[in-house]
């Protein structure tokens, strides 16, 4: 019984039993993401959620933005907002809960009631042009022309294509069609139009969809190795085996 019982352990030992103490998933391979969202006058605007006609265009940006931060769990992303003029809501960052604090403060006017759109573009390129990642992406959303820019378009094409930067574009209501279509183009993304809250939630999970990062393959685990317990437990059973057996 006593030798069967030292190899039944001494197997054990071997095989080499462990603890998982932690799992932490490595983030350096993800993709950089920069929300890059109106908040000029023109967004003050009523009836784009058809269950609740009275909240502006904002607020349902706002709550559909924040959904989608969520989803990006593995993703570096930035909150770019403009109107006159340019602010960085959020730098690069993996703290969602804190980037979807932030986009629930900030409110329609912030930097003023135009539309500095190319120039927000501008800003946006600036912090991902020399950020490594599987892909580096803009997601552009506005609902009107460019009416306060300081830069031309001829030159967030040319940037964007110089770093390798898709720029998805999203034109709510009466926006600029055509210049979105012409700036999602020229990056090799896609422009996409939303008339309501539903439009814009499946705009979303579409570009959701197309940029899919690989960042769950890549997964450290933290073990405690556990084959001293049966090694220790098979060499008892020796000595005692030894032990009976000189005994005899």
């Amino acid at each position: 019984m006593l030798k069967y019982l030292t190899i039944i352990f001494s197997l054990i030992a071997l095989s080499s039993p462990i603890k998982i103490l932690d799992k932490q998933v490595l983030k350096k391979d993800g993709i950089n993401i920069i929300l890059n969202l109106d908040t000029s006058g023109s967004m003050r605007q009523r009836g784009f959620n058809s269950s609740n006609k009275e909240q502006n265009r904002w607020n349902v940006v706002n709550n559909v933005v924040q959904d989608f931060i969520e989803k990006r769990v593995n993703d570096n992303i930035a909150l770019v907002v403009f109107g006159t003029s340019v602010l960085t809501a959020s730098p690069l960052s993996f703290d969602k809960n804190s980037q979807k604090e932030i986009i629930k403060y900030i409110d329609i006017g912030i930097v003023g009631e135009q539309t500095a759109m190319f120039d927000s573009l501008a800003t946006s390129i600036n912090i991902l042009k020399d950020k490594k990642a599987n892909s580096n992406i803009i997601i552009l959303l506005t609902d009107g022309e460019d009416t306060a820019s300081q830069i031309p378009l001829q030159i967030i094409n040319k940037l964007a294509r110089k770093y390798n930067i898709k720029i998805y574009t999203i034109g709510i209501g009466e926006s600029n069609r055509q210049i979105l279509n012409v700036i999602a183009q020229e990056t090799n993304a896609k422009p996409f139009l939303a008339n309501s809250k539903d439009d814009l939630i499946e705009v979303y999970n579409t570009i959701n969809k197309l940029e899919k990062s690989d960042i769950d393959d890549n997964i450290l685990l933290l073990k405690e190795y556990l084959f001293f317990y049966p090694l220790f437990i098979s060499i008892i059973f020796l000595i005692f085996y030894i032990y009976l057996k000189n005994r005899d």
